[in-house]
């Protein structure tokens, strides 16, 4: 079934196939990230075990990520080389064994080393974008990668199913169970994804070919937004559990449900990002992104507070800090608008580059998975040196200011964000 010649055109049959491929990828990418985030649970018990520091403890969550960004670039090209449906597979495929031998690791560098096998997993966007993309008009293509992209959800579902699996039967069961469930996708996605032919670049193209493209000082520009909003998510949804057990001392079955109140939105809504990209331009959409996110890192990042002053009276104290519920929400917006931004910028990517998307996908999914293997190590790096845990989010309130500055110059005093046609007049100069 899955290997028939596909017809050209809008035909039932192709439509069908269309949103089977969308949807049998979105799962698959779901389960890869779910994978991906893995450490952002049982890597709580594994710091109490081996007594880690805080910064050795944002290196053990962050190994799988250097791993799934190191392998993006050339995942992206061997997608249009070869077709997304036998990469895929093959990268599901490898990383089951380095999922279940997680659960008998018992040393520091065990978890960092099979962390970089199991990292394989994150490598599966610059797969899944080109892919799902292709099948889609370009008026659509938004919306697909939207949709495909919800499965950074998978965050979310980590947080929902590793804490019970955790408090049941200890955390080396939520690495059986995972690898049993990357091998049940794996079949699934290889019986109802399909091939299409014209969607491979042509074989006398060469890699080096298809990498011109990133001397393009644009696709410069999208690798900081993207290491942003993806990479910034990535990394929170590592260092939320930890931080709610940390700052509010809460149990981490809660701390888990309620940092997903970032990790949900932020993944799921990416679809909606995805339309409104293509209704509005990913310009606008990325520029009130970054707004949106300066004004909450900026509440975010205010610490713990207690200060004195002086009256005629006396002496009187005052608190300031957020508490459980205002961070929560916050948190919730953040997530909303970094589920957006990710799907604007890609609608940059697809706008500007439509013959060589997953070349250029997988150097910016590169530059962000970055983002999300290095934040996680200065967020524990910062901690250790100031004792403050809101430093993580001063630390992505800069970065946040460099993208928007850089936004305004290259792009912002040339459009007017407010006005929906100014973007369709913006990308057909591009």
């Amino acid at each position: 079934m899955a290997n028939a010649s596909l017809s050209a055109g809008e035909s039932p049959q192709r439509t069908r196939q269309a949103w089977s491929v969308l949807l049998v990828s979105t799962l698959a990418f779901t389960v890869c990230f779910m994978v991906w985030m893995m450490f952002g649970v049982i890597g709580i018990p594994i710091k109490k075990m081996l007594n880690l520091s805080s910064t050795q403890f944002g290196l053990l969550t962050a190994m799988p990520v250097l791993t799934g960004s190191l392998v993006r670039v050339p995942l992206g090209i061997w997608t249009d080389k070869f077709g997304g449906r036998i990469v895929m597979t093959a990268l599901m495929a490898l990383t089951v064994p380095a999922i279940w031998f997680m659960s008998y690791a018992t040393e520091y560098w065990h978890f960092l080393t099979i962390g970089l096998f199991v990292g394989l997993a994150g490598g599966s966007f610059s797969v899944g974008t080109p892919y799902v993309a292709r099948w889609f008009p370009k008026n659509r293509q938004g919306m697909a990668m939207g949709v495909y992209g919800a499965g950074n959800s998978g965050a979310a579902v980590n947080k929902f199913v590793a804490p019970v699996l955790l408090v049941a039967f200890g955390w080396a069961m939520v690495p059986q169970v995972y690898a049993a469930i990357m091998l049940g996708t794996l079949v699934l996605f290889w019986l109802f994804s399909y091939s299409d032919p014209a969607h491979l670049v042509p074989s006398n193209v060469k890699f080096t070919d298809q990498l011109k493209a990133l001397k393009d000082p644009k696709v410069i520009k999208y690798c900081q937004y993207y290491s942003i909003v993806f990479g910034g998510y990535v990394a929170l949804s590592l260092w939320m559990v930890q931080y709610y057990v940390g700052e509010y001392g809460l149990d981490i079955r809660v701390a888990a449900l309620l940092a997903a109140c970032f990790s949900l939105p932020g993944g799921v809504l990416r679809a909606i990002g995805g339309v409104l990209s293509d209704k509005y331009g990913a310009h606008s959409v990325t520029w009130w992104v970054m707004w949106v996110s300066w004004i909450c890192l900026f509440l975010l990042s205010y610490p713990q507070t207690d200060f004195t002053i002086l009256t005629v009276n006396g002496s009187t104290t005052f608190h300031i800090g957020l508490n459980v519920y205002a961070f929560t929400a916050l948190m919730g917006v953040l997530g909303v608008a970094f589920a957006f931004g990710k799907a604007s910028v890609f609608k940059y990517i697809s706008d500007d580059y439509p013959k060589n998307i997953g070349a250029i996908s997988g150097i910016v999914g590169l530059a962000g998975g970055l983002g999300g293997f290095v934040l996680p190590i200065m967020f524990g790096a910062l901690m250790d040196f100031t004792g403050v845990r809101s430093s993580a989010f001063m630390l992505m309130y800069g970065v946040v200011w460099v993208s928007l500055i850089w936004m305004y110059f290259t792009e912002v005093r040339r459009t007017d964000v407010m006005d929906p046609a100014s973007a369709s007049a913006q990308q057909a100069v591009r």
